[in-house]
């Protein structure tokens, strides 16, 4: 097993156990006991929880932006690219869920998690063509964030095999934020990008 192999593994067992005893009770030596990892290995690979977190985002990157659109304006490219991040919660949605119900409890760890979904935004915009450096690029991955988060909500409570409500919302996010964009330089002759400025969703 290559790492790469070893911490998807790790990963999706800490999500498992998450899912079944509570994200408490999740370490990466609970995680790797839970699948039967190498203990010494997850050592190595997975200093503390943050580390199962990190890589869990940058895997959900990873489907994100794997196979991603060439053609089309920057909204259905950021359209796509937060649905194929949501394709990959999908099979894992029970430890997400999990995950999701602790953060109020756990303020340290939900700020780590924005962070990290800051990181992600900036990914995701520019694989959409949009500069997501210097002030202006830390504005458009908050927006960006805000648009995420509307639809992690509405994730959270979607049931549907192909994800309807979900796809409803991030499209109603991403619409709410154009329109505001295109309020905001109504003169310009650019395409109005979604995610700048951050809309109230």
């Amino acid at each position: 097993m290559t790492d790469p192999e070893f911490e998807a593994a790790l990963v999706d067992a800490a999500f498992a156990l998450g899912a079944q005893a509570g994200w408490l009770h999740v370490s990466p030596a609970a995680a790797a006991r839970h699948a039967g990892l190498d203990l010494t290995r997850a050592r190595n690979l997975f200093a503390c929880n943050g580390v199962i977190l990190k890589k869990f985002g940058r895997q959900a990157d990873a489907a994100a932006l794997a196979h991603a659109v060439a053609d089309g304006s920057v909204r259905d490219k950021l359209f796509d690219s937060l649905l194929r991040r949501f394709d990959y919660l999908q099979p894992r949605r029970a430890g997400v869920l999990a995950l999701m119900r602790v953060l109020p409890f756990c303020p340290p760890l939900a700020l780590a998690l924005a962070e990290m979904n800051l990181v992600s935004m900036g990914w995701l915009l520019e694989n959409a063509g949009v500069n997501a450096t210097g002030i202006g690029g830390a504005l458009k991955k908050r927006g960006l964030l805000a648009i995420w988060l509307y639809g992690l909500r509405a994730w959270a409570q979607d049931e549907s095999p192909d994800l309807t409500a979900t796809m409803a919302a991030v499209d109603k996010a991403l619409a709410r934020a154009e329109d505001m964009a295109h309020r905001r330089s109504p003169s310009s002759s650019q395409p109005a990008d979604p995610a700048s400025p951050a809309p109230q969703v």
